[in-house]
């Protein structure tokens, strides 16, 4: 015991005795008004998977909310989990996006350019305005986080067409 309360006084700030003996329990710390703790703040996820519309996606697609924009932050952000053959329509960022593949294998295209297969790890950033999709490849499920900062009118993308089959099922750069 008496280690848990010398590393609770070691990481930089002393604790009284009735926080020595939480840390000592592990029984919940009764919240105290001059705790770093206090500005914290947490949302509990209180809002369900969604699926996501049929104007926006080609196939089963599913949306979790992981931020959502609150002045002045105007970050969103959102776990999106594609089915096989599963994508975006074209679509654009006012303020561009960054996709960071959390597992899966996908593919993405900026108009113009070539299909690009995305693995976990990856980064993709599309500039502002840039037209563009991305997906799953045809036999494996993919998930991403997509980030993107909404505009002053809280506009986070404008959507277009779909991506057409031809397009999806061209061959990816090498």
């Amino acid at each position: 015991m008496k280690g848990t309360l010398c590393a609770a006084r070691r990481g930089g700030t002393s604790l009284g005795l009735r926080q020595a003996q939480y840390a000592r329990t592990s029984e919940p710390q009764p919240a105290s008004p001059t705790t770093k703790e206090q500005t914290v703040q947490i949302t509990r996820n209180s809002i369900q998977t969604t699926p996501g519309p049929s104007d926006w996606f080609t196939g089963a697609v599913y949306i979790d909310a992981v931020a959502m924009p609150s002045e002045p932050f105007r970050m969103q952000a959102a776990s999106v989990h594609f089915t096989p053959g599963a994508r975006t329509a074209w679509h654009t960022h006012p303020n561009g996006q960054t996709i960071y593949v959390t597992e899966g294998v996908g593919l993405c295209q900026r108009r113009g350019g070539p299909v690009e297969v995305i693995r976990p790890g990856d980064r993709v950033f599309f500039e502002a305005g840039e037209d563009h999709w991305h997906g799953a490849t045809p036999n494996r499920f993919m998930t991403h986080l997509a980030m993107q900062q909404v505009d002053e009118d809280g506009t986070a993308v404008t959507w277009g067409e779909h991506v057409t089959d031809q397009e999806y099922d061209a061959p990816p750069a090498s």
